[in-house]
């Protein structure tokens, strides 16, 4: 999987999650509150409303209410236009309300916050700006014109000019704000859900792919035995029958078979059967396996580790878990991608950590971009641009961010930089992007870690 598998959803995809029932019940809290408020107002203090308007205004939303619910099923969802026709329709209706109730002398004023936030939070981007819009000239219509707040003496309440401004202003600014600011937070929490999402999906493919290696090498293992006894009676049918060259001729073509089934199964798995040693493998091995499919893309890849510059330390006998692969395989990928011609895979170890740095000679990390790296969706980046840096796929930094938190969860730290320092042996006059990844050795170790490969005989594969 790459990182052009996965795309962020769209809003329009997101509306589309909001169930028919859970609109309904907001309504229903509504209608409550304004049935609670125009009662108490009437009946304890006076006031003196045109309540055959109001009620006629709650009357149409309960109806709306009564008739959504018996005529569409309860697991109905609602499209885009269904729902910004809802919340406008909740928008208009509470702004009819205010109009009959003093206007912004009302301080329920401030309920014309709910539909434009729940609109950034579950709108796309053109209904939310319909609807704040929509929520601003209201505002500014209510600020103008209103039936008066009348009181049980018959005297008008109304508040100072000034403060009728002031409430518009801090409507405006607040439905502006807050709308900024639900979405914002909003499209984080999607972006990181999506990122997630992939990750998972990333994860279980690698986890497929570990299972499905091991089952063919299991294969070839099992199959090895009979493919021999095959060939050696073919073989010997062959000298049988030099003076039958018809039958000469299948007995050969059996042998040949026999050899083309063997090479199959050598090619599909070469560790050998699903046991203990195929969990494990030395730190170097795990990063070539890593590295594979990325060697035929026209760049150079380096090995270079501990035991090549002299040290003593014996390698680490690693854990071989698909989210060390993987993400270690999202961040080689990534370096030859930018890498002008060579990426160096740097291994070193120590009695308490181990370190991998992928190293290549390419551009390097935008620097406005380092401290955000490993953040999903972080860019979008025109096509024209993304096509010439970049003609492999379209970066998102999704690939990172998979890569970032697969390795964290295995325990390791990463840290990218940019620059030379620290790669004097690897002979490049320039250095672009540092990825370093550290982890404690008690993590990774399948012999003294803390989750060792336990030790013994194979156990034979049965039916």
């Amino acid at each position: 999987m790459t990182q052009a598998t996965i795309r962020p959803l769209g809003d329009r995809t997101r509306a589309n999650w909001i169930r028919l029932r859970t609109m309904i019940v907001l309504r229903w809290v509504a209608i409550a509150g304004q049935l609670t408020a125009i009662t108490v107002a009437e009946r304890m203090f006076g006031l003196q409303l045109e309540l055959g308007l109001c009620y006629l205004a709650i009357g149409v939303s309960l109806v709306g209410n009564l008739v959504a619910i018996f005529v569409f099923p309860e697991s109905k969802r609602l499209s885009e236009y269904e729902n910004l026709s809802m919340v406008m329709f909740d928008l208009l209706q509470l702004s009819f309300l205010l109009f009959l109730t003093g206007g912004l002398h009302n301080p329920f004023c401030l309920l014309l916050l709910g539909p434009v936030t729940i609109s950034a939070t579950a709108l796309s981007l053109r209904s939310t700006v319909i609807l704040c819009g929509t929520a601003i000239i209201l505002a500014t219509l209510l600020s103008l014109y209103h039936l008066p707040l009348i009181a049980q003496n018959g005297g008008s309440l109304e508040i100072p000019g000034i403060f009728v401004f002031g409430h518009w202003v801090a409507l405006v600014i607040s439905i502006l704000f807050s709308t900024s600011y639900s979405r914002r937070v909003t499209t984080e929490i999607h972006s990181m859900s999506d990122a997630l999402v992939a990750t998972q999906m990333a994860l279980a493919r690698e986890q497929k792919l570990t299972d499905l290696g091991g089952v063919v090498a299991a294969a070839a293992h099992e199959l090895g035995t009979p493919l021999a006894t095959i060939k050696l009676v073919s073989t010997e049918l062959l000298d049988e029958l030099s003076d039958r060259p018809d039958l000469a001729e299948d007995a050969a073509l059996i042998r040949d078979q026999a050899d083309r089934c063997r090479d199959i199964l050598r090619d599909m798995g070469r560790a050998g059967k699903d046991d203990l040693h195929l969990r494990q493998a030395p730190l170097i091995a795990v990063l070539e396996e890593a590295a594979e499919p990325h060697r035929g893309r026209g760049k150079t890849i380096e090995f270079l580790h501990a035991e090549a510059a002299g040290l003593t330390t014996t390698q680490p006998s690693i854990l071989r878990k698909p989210e060390i692969i993987h993400g270690l395989r999202n961040l080689i990928q990534n370096a030859v991608d930018f890498a002008h011609t060579t990426v160096w895979i740097e291994a070193n170890w120590t009695e308490t950590q181990v370190s991998v740095r992928i190293l290549d000679d390419g551009k390097g990390f935008p620097p406005h971009l380092i401290g955000r790296i490993g953040d999903p969706f972080m860019r979008r980046r025109p096509a024209e641009k993304a096509s010439t840096e970049r003609p492999e796929y379209e970066g998102m930094g999704l690939g990172l961010f998979i890569a970032k938190t697969l390795l964290e969860r295995s325990g390791a730290e990463l840290t990218f930089a940019n620059g030379s320092d620290g790669m004097a042996n690897s002979g490049s006059p320039q250095l672009g992007a540092v990825v370093e990844v550290v982890w404690p050795r008690r993590k990774l170790d399948a012999v003294s870690g803390e989750t060792p490969v336990p030790q013994g005989e194979n156990t034979p594969i049965t039916a």
